[in-house]
C-alpha cells in the first residue's frame, strides 16, 4: 500500500464509478465494528444499495462526497458533507460516514478527510457543521483535535454492528 494519499471531491458525473470501491470500504468498517448505521452481517447488496443512493444524492447536489485514494487508485477512506438542509438552516451542513479501511488507519487519512470536509463546507457557504460518533471511539479524539466542540452524549443511542447498544457523542464546529 502506497503512502502517497490524495483526498479529493468525487464529482456528480463520476460518483457511480466509485460505488463498488466505497461498498468495500463500508463493508470493511462495519465488519471491523464501526457503528455507522449498519448491522452484521452486512451484505454486498446492502452496501451497494447505500452507495447508489449516495451517488444519486451527489448528482442532485445534496451532498459532497470526498474520497482518500492511494496512488494506485485504491479507495482507503471517505466522508460526506450533507449540504442540503432545511430552509431555516442554509448555513449548516452535516458530516456523515467518515470511514477509513482498517488496513490504512493511523496514517492521518481521517484527519485529512475531515480537513477536506471543512474546506468543502466553506466552499458551499456553510458556517456551522454538526456530526455524531460512537462515544469512546478513536473518531471522538480525532474530532476534538480538529477543533470540534462536544455538545453532549446520548446513552443507548444506537446499536453497534453486533447488536450491542452504544452511546453517541454529538459535536459541532463553527467555521471561520
Amino acid at each position: 500500500m502506497s503512502d502517497n494519499i490524495t483526498v479529493r471531491r468525487v464529482g456528480a458525473n463520476e460518483a457511480t464509478e466509485y460505488i463498488a470501491a466505497l461498498a468495500d470500504v463500508l463493508i470493511d468498517c462495519v465488519e471491523g465494528g464501526a457503528s455507522v448505521s449498519f448491522m452484521l452481517p452486512i451484505s454486498r447488496e446492502t452496501a451497494v444499495d447505500f452507495w447508489t443512493r449516495i451517488a444519486l444524492s451527489v448528482a442532485r447536489n445534496e451532498r459532497v462526497l470526498l474520497v482518500a485514494e492511494d496512488d494506485e487508485g485504491h479507495v482507503l477512506g471517505t466522508v460526506q458533507v450533507v449540504i442540503d438542509q432545511p430552509e431555516n438552516q442554509p448555513h449548516r451542513a452535516d458530516i456523515a460516514k467518515m470511514l477509513v479501511v482498517r488496513r490504512a488507519r493511523r496514517r492521518g487519512i481521517a484527519q485529512r478527510l475531515i480537513a477536506a470536509a471543512d474546506d468543502a463546507a466553506r466552499a458551499a457557504g456553510k458556517s456551522v457543521l454538526v456530526l455524531d460518533t460512537v462515544t469512546g471511539g478513536d473518531a471522538e479524539r480525532l474530532y476534538e483535535r480538529a477543533g470540534w466542540q462536544r455538545v453532549g452524549v446520548v446513552p443507548n443511542y444506537a446499536l453497534k454492528p453486533d447488536g450491542t447498544l452504544c452511546a453517541t457523542t454529538f459535536f459541532h464546529k463553527q467555521l471561520a
